[in-house]
C-alpha cells in the first residue's frame, strides 16, 4: 500500500513539475537549464540526432544521478522523449554515468 501511494506521490509531483516548466520560461531540471534542456532534445527523440556541442557541455555540467532517476518515468514517454535514447546520451558525450543507471 505505502509503494502504492509512493508511486503516485512521484507522479503527481513530476506532472506538477511538468506544467510549472510549460508555463515557465527558466526551467532548470537536474541542473540543466532550458537552454541546456533543449540543445538536448533532438538527441532524445525520434528520430535522434546526435548531440551538439552545447548539448554535451550542459549535460557535463549536470547532476548525472538526478537525471538517471528519471530512467523509468513514465512521463518521459508522453513528452516525446525516448528513455533508451536518453540513457545513451552521457556515453555520447564520452561521460560516465553514475553506477546503476
Amino acid at each position: 500500500m505505502v509503494v502504492g501511494t509512493r508511486k503516485v506521490m512521484v507522479l503527481v509531483v513530476l506532472m506538477v513539475a511538468v506544467v510549472v516548466m510549460s508555463r515557465s520560461e527558466a526551467v532548470e531540471l537536474c541542473s540543466m537549464n532550458q537552454e541546456g534542456l533543449d540543445e538536448c532534445k533532438p538527441s532524445v527523440t525520434e528520430p535522434p540526432a546526435n548531440p551538439t556541442v552545447k548539448c554535451c557541455k550542459a549535460l557535463s555540467g549536470a547532476d548525472l544521478t538526478c537525471l538517471c532517476s528519471y530512467k523509468n518515468s513514465m512521463l518521459l514517454p508522453t513528452l516525446g522523449i525516448n528513455p533508451k535514447l536518453a540513457m545513451e546520451l552521457p556515453a555520447k558525450c564520452k561521460l560516465t554515468p553514475p553506477p546503476n543507471c
